[in-house]
């Protein structure tokens, strides 16, 4: 491809349908740091909505991927590739030792898990899932159902039915709303596009007995959450609550398009051959990535390390809030960061892409940091003294 960044960026605008409304060409990344089609350099705090949780273009996963595109890409699920089971036995290891469906992406491993909890439920006279407000769940029409956020939902309506939204951390409303006709209860350990906030502990293991008392699945979207974001390999073992069934994507292969949903061993005949199905999901190529994203997590002790860059961000955050009336409140779990704000969040977004900061914004006033797990102090330095050029006094 010889094309100029103009030339291209014709492209964008002729081609490309408008569902995004980029502003920079990105052409490189290592690491924390990314650059643009015209040198500039960024320190990157939103690594790729949390799916760069390795940074980018991290050795082990760029070797898995280069060695394995060169052997074996895609066979479909008709047939069995060495990548994929090895991997399942790898998840299944660092959560609750469930099996595996791989899919492509978080809105598919979410719908998936619907269609277990509907399957599991349908003998019973079950099919409704409750889930929170405030929550994102995808995409697709019934993952859009499933989110609580009304904004998102939005020109699509009707509604795929038989979801319910009840607000975040409030028991009673969500007793309230389950029936006999309730399926699942489906949850974020940490909503993200809702704002960071964190589930409280006593809600969570008061809605799992709830749950068991109730014969109603509860399931974890982990797709944001996860993969050692919050400092554990997956959100919910802050809290000693172990779900029926959970998703994950994002950061699963690092950046490759790879999801998953996993369910408690005791559900493994729910889903029998021909009731669920994905063309690319858990390929080879796929999976190699994912294998290299564990193997990395556990030689490379990722997991120590993020829990000291975190306990780092936190205190600076902190002296930032000192500092700056307008930050209200810092939250979140471990790199997975809200800073709340009464002010403006574009400008101060801008003028921090200007200054060479990367972040996103959350939920209604919240700034999202999710730095990669493998930042460095240095790093965390530059971007909290970009902050603080950025956020009005």
């Amino acid at each position: 491809m010889k094309a100029t960044k103009d030339e291209l960026l014709k492209l964008q605008n002729d081609w490309v349908m408008g569902t995004y409304a980029p502003e920079i060409m990105l052409v490189k990344g290592k690491g924390a740091k990314l650059w643009d089609a015209d040198g500039k350099e960024y320190l990157d705090f939103a690594a790729g909505i949390s799916v760069c949780n390795l940074g980018h273009c991290h050795p082990r996963v760029t070797e898995a991927i280069q060695k394995q595109a060169a052997q074996l890409v895609h066979v479909s699920n008709l047939y069995m590739n060495p990548n994929q089971p090895y991997l399942a036995s790898l998840i299944a290891q660092h959560s609750f030792g469930g099996r595996v469906f791989f899919c492509n992406s978080g809105a598919e491993a979410n719908e998936g898990m619907i269609k277990f909890a509907r399957k599991w439920g349908n003998p019973k006279g079950k099919s409704d899932i409750v889930t929170m407000e405030d929550s994102f769940h995808g995409r697709t029409l019934a993952t859009l159902a499933a989110t609580g956020r009304v904004k998102y939902r939005q020109g699509f309506q009707p509604d795929t039915q038989g979801f319910t939204h009840v607000p975040f951390n409030n028991l009673d409303a969500l007793k309230a709303a389950c029936t006999a006709k309730t399926c699942a209860v489906m949850l974020e350990p940490v909503q993200g596009e809702g704002g960071i906030i964190p589930v409280n502990a006593g809600f969570l293991t008061s809605v799992r007995e709830f749950c068991d008392e109730n014969d109603i699945l509860l399931l974890f979207d982990e797709v944001q959450c996860g993969m050692g974001r919050t400092g554990k390999m997956f959100g919910y073992q802050h809290y000693g609550v172990e779900p029926d069934a959970m998703s994950m994507a994002k950061a699963l292969a690092n950046g490759y398009p790879l999801g998953a949903f996993e369910v408690q061993q005791k559900y493994a005949d729910v889903l029998p051959p021909g009731t669920h199905a994905t063309t690319f999901g858990g390929s080879p190529l796929a999976c190699a990535a994912g294998i290299a994203v564990f193997e990395t997590f556990d030689e490379e002790h990722v997991l120590d390390h993020a829990e000291s860059a975190a306990a780092y961000l936190w205190e600076k955050l902190e002296d930032l809030k000192d500092t700056h009336a307008c930050v209200q409140k810092i939250r979140g779990l471990g790199l997975m960061v809200g800073v709340v704000m009464d002010a403006e969040l574009p400008p101060i977004l801008a003028a921090a892409k200007e200054k060479g900061l990367l972040a996103l914004s959350a939920g209604e006033g919240v700034l999202r940091l999710l730095p990669p797990l493998t930042i460095s102090h240095a790093d965390i330095d530059q971007a909290v003294a970009i902050l603080d050029q950025v956020i009005p006094n």
